[in-house]
């Protein structure tokens, strides 16, 4: 069980995310963790958002709590209570702390705010145009400060429908030609696997005016490889 995050001394202009909290060292998507990238140089927190079965809004990676609790429940055909009791898996597999359970996009917004950390909240749910709507409307106070990421881009469009400045990034696990100018278009970031990337596919996407983020980066020479290309965000469990 690590004790402390793995330093990276020259980061150059890019900047570090904290996947799903600072899950190295913290069990994933809990304050526990959302606090420990707050108290660290991490520029900005990812999370993930699921609908519940009772139209509220948790924070949870996978579509179901088996994974890192000892009862496994539906995201999406859960109430927020029933997931909200779960007693998480510390990082040593005991269930003995029971502070440690899901947050609520309102709670992680918060404490990103506290921090001063850029919030980096994935839509894992298939959103309609009204809950996008109604996660807006919870990081209304800190938009500005905020990247909705999505695999599913028809939830950034939804996003951007709704306010078009909005800050967003398109993930992907593989790189596709089209990328740069397709997410220029729609004035969007790119946030791939780290393996999918080159110094000439960095550039291609900053030619078009395209940010880039890699995912998730745990090898001290990876990411100073990625630095050296001029990757503009690093999304990593344990580096700093």
């Amino acid at each position: 069980m690590a004790s402390n995050t793995i330093k990276i001394p020259n980061k150059g202009n890019t900047k570090f995310v904290a996947h799903r909290g600072c899950s190295g060292l913290e069990t994933e998507n809990t304050a526990a963790a959302f606090i420990a990238a707050g108290n660290r140089t991490y520029a900005g927190v990812e999370t993930d958002i699921w609908r519940t079965a009772d139209s509220s809004y948790i924070c949870n990676h996978d579509g179901r709590s088996g994974r890192i609790c000892d009862v496994d429940l539906v995201m999406e055909q859960s109430s927020l209570f029933e997931l909200r009791a779960l007693t998480l898996r510390d990082k040593d597999g005991a269930t003995d702390r029971r502070e440690i359970m899901l947050c609520t996009p309102y709670e992680y917004k918060k404490i990103c705010k506290k921090y001063e950390k850029i919030c980096v909240p994935e839509l894992k749910s298939n959103f309609t145009l009204e809950e996008i709507k109604d996660i807006l409307q919870i990081f209304e106070d800190y938009l500005d400060s905020t990247c909705f990421i999505a695999f599913n881009i028809a939830n950034l469009d939804l996003v951007k429908n709704v306010r078009p400045e909005q800050h967003c990034q398109f993930l992907s696990g593989k790189w596709d030609d089209s990328y740069p100018e397709m997410l220029k278009a729609r004035g969007m970031g790119l946030d791939i696997h780290f393996s999918q990337l080159t110094e000439e596919r960095i550039k291609a996407c900053h030619d078009a005016g395209v940010e880039v983020n890699a995912w998730t980066v745990d090898n001290p020479e990876d990411a100073e490889k990625l630095i050296s290309w001029g990757i503009d965000y690093i999304t990593t469990n344990i580096l700093e």
